[in-house]
């Protein structure tokens, strides 16, 4: 699959999610029932709903998207130059028609595919639920429900699955692998956990939108690895949002 993949075939993906209202409280009443059966599943004897309302974010149901990122890889003088994008709101609506609006025309070409690291168990499957929960049309690549796994791993690429090698029980994260194959990375001043601390405490959006691109670099940067061939020089990466 790696030997035919075109890596500027491929938009680099990532998104930052938060729970659905800054507290429990908040939450519409059938959803705040609705957490209290689920955090019976997921926590321990000590731990109640509001404890581990924190944990939302990871959720759909529970959850709302408030950035993505989207990169792509293009030749300038026949060098690769990694150019991103990034969605980001208060109006997770509105963020997403205008995602949906820039994949729909990214993937009019049949060869364009889609990439993210553990995308098809998170943000793949996150963005289509909650269009569908905001009613509103899915892209084409997105429209995947019921789809067998082998009619959508070639157009919906997953960096962690590939890595895989067909052991379903192993988990490896993005900064583990460009850790292991030497990709630089930005020391950022937050990670995943902070981001929902960020946008409700803090509001700053264009600080997670920052966090959010450099991972789609990440991204971009290990399925190069994966081909065997060179990383993007710092000189030819614009991201959106500079420091």
């Amino acid at each position: 699959m790696l030997e035919h993949l075109k890596p500027e075939h491929v938009l680099y993906l990532d998104i930052e999610t938060v729970p659905l209202t800054k507290s429990l409280e908040e939450m519409p009443e059938r959803l705040q029932e609705q957490w209290a059966k689920k955090a019976g599943n997921i926590g321990s004897e000590e731990d109640t709903p509001e404890s581990l309302f924190q944990r939302a974010g990871i959720y759909a149901e529970f959850g709302k998207i408030i950035c993505i990122s989207a990169g792509t890889i293009y030749r300038k003088a026949k060098q690769r130059v990694y150019r991103v994008k990034s969605f980001y709101g208060d109006d997770e609506k509105q963020l997403l028609v205008d995602f949906a609006d820039m994949l729909d025309k990214f993937t009019s070409n049949p060869a364009h595919k889609l990439c993210a690291h553990n995308g098809q168990e998170f943000d793949f499957p996150w963005i289509a639920r909650r269009m569908l929960i905001h009613g509103l049309k899915l892209p084409k690549i997105l429209d995947i429900a019921g789809a067998k796994p082998w009619e959508i791993r070639d157009t919906l690429i997953d960096t962690m699955q590939l890595w895989k090698f067909g052991d379903y029980k192993h988990y490896t994260s993005l900064n583990l692998l460009c850790a292991v194959f030497d990709i630089p990375t930005p020391k950022d001043d937050i990670d995943g956990s902070q981001v929902a601390e960020v946008y409700y405490e803090q509001g700053d959006l264009e600080r997670i939108a920052r966090y959010c691109e450099k991972d789609t670099l990440a991204v971009a940067q290990l399925l190069l690895r994966y081909k065997g061939e060179p990383l993007i020089a710092p000189d030819n990466i614009e991201l959106a949002l500079p420091n």
